[in-house]
């Protein structure tokens, strides 16, 4: 049977890619982790990981099990909450649509606002992807909607919370990893992981850029989230145009490199709500947001 504690050693483990780093944050030897690690592969009768003397990467058995990972993680972690929430009094909720790219900066840092300004106030987070955040605001099943972008309409209020330029992700042993700031043609014919058309907003405009510069990198896959595209890069098999709050996903083995012109852009991350929504602590949380 699988173990919770495996689980956490696994998401540590993949995110680190790096099984000294991952002991370190888990506060154990590397051995016990190694151990659990081929345990749980044992269990599951899949290989989770590739390992050499230089790297650490994800099997493609790998990438699937840590979607399931992190959401059985995410479920169990809710289950606490809801727990000790229920021997709190509650002043008030605020239920929060994201996008997975808000998880990596925009979305702890307001739940360090709420937490620290908004005390006794119950956060319910639920990730979305911007049509479908779109849907939930105007339905009123969410107060706050942190996503790219949204179809304007004239009930719906928004600032821009995040103004991040896009990056040049590389892999480590790539030839361009070297140069500081890769020249635009440089990358002609290059092997590519793009945003998928789900993707909306950064697919339109990554290929509107390549397009319009003339630049045709040959495309190997598209995704829809950045962390499966950092996964990939990864192995190796190509590049990527990321938002640069993606460096946080720790892959060792990645170079981020600014992008030249004309390709050079930014991505940006927006907080809306609806106008008749009159949540009182939606109001608060307005005013704690800081625009950019």
């Amino acid at each position: 049977m699988i173990e919770l504690l495996q689980v956490r050693y696994f998401v540590i483990l993949a995110e680190e890619l790096n099984f000294s780093r991952a002991a370190l944050r888990l506060n154990i030897s590397q051995p016990p982790l190694s151990r659990h690690i081929q345990q749980l592969e044992q269990q599951l009768d899949v290989r989770l990981f590739e390992r050499t003397s230089r790297r650490v990467t994800l099997t493609p058995a790998g990438l699937a099990f840590l979607v399931e990972a992190k959401r059985l993680l995410a479920q169990t972690d809710a289950a606490v909450i809801a727990t000790r929430r229920a021997a709190r009094v509650v002043l008030g909720k605020l239920t929060v649509g994201f996008v997975g790219a808000a998880t990596y900066e925009v979305l702890p840092q307001l739940v360090h606002i709420t937490r620290t300004e908004l005390p006794g106030v119950e956060l319910e987070l639920v990730q979305l992807e911007t049509a479908e955040q779109n849907e939930a605001l105007r339905a009123g099943r969410i107060d706050l909607a942190l996503s790219r972008p949204l179809e304007s309409g004239a009930m719906i209020d928004c600032i821009r919370i995040a103004h991040e330029p896009m990056m040049l992700a590389i892999p480590q042993d790539h030839h361009l990893s070297i140069r500081r700031r890769p020249p635009a043609e440089t990358l002609e014919g290059e092997p590519f992981i793009m945003f998928a058309p789900a993707a909306r907003y950064l697919h339109d405009m990554l290929t509107g850029l390549l397009q319009k510069a003339g630049i045709a990198p040959r495309v190997v896959l598209q995704m829809t989230h950045s962390q499966a595209i950092l996964s990939l890069v990864s192995t190796g098999i190509g590049l990527a145009m990321v938002p640069a709050c993606a460096r946080n996903a720790s892959f060792d083995n990645i170079v981020f490199r600014p992008l030249a012109r004309p390709l050079a852009c930014h991505a940006d991350m927006f907080a809306s709500w609806s106008r008749d929504n009159d949540n009182p602590v939606l109001r608060r949380t307005r005013e704690m947001l800081r625009p950019c």
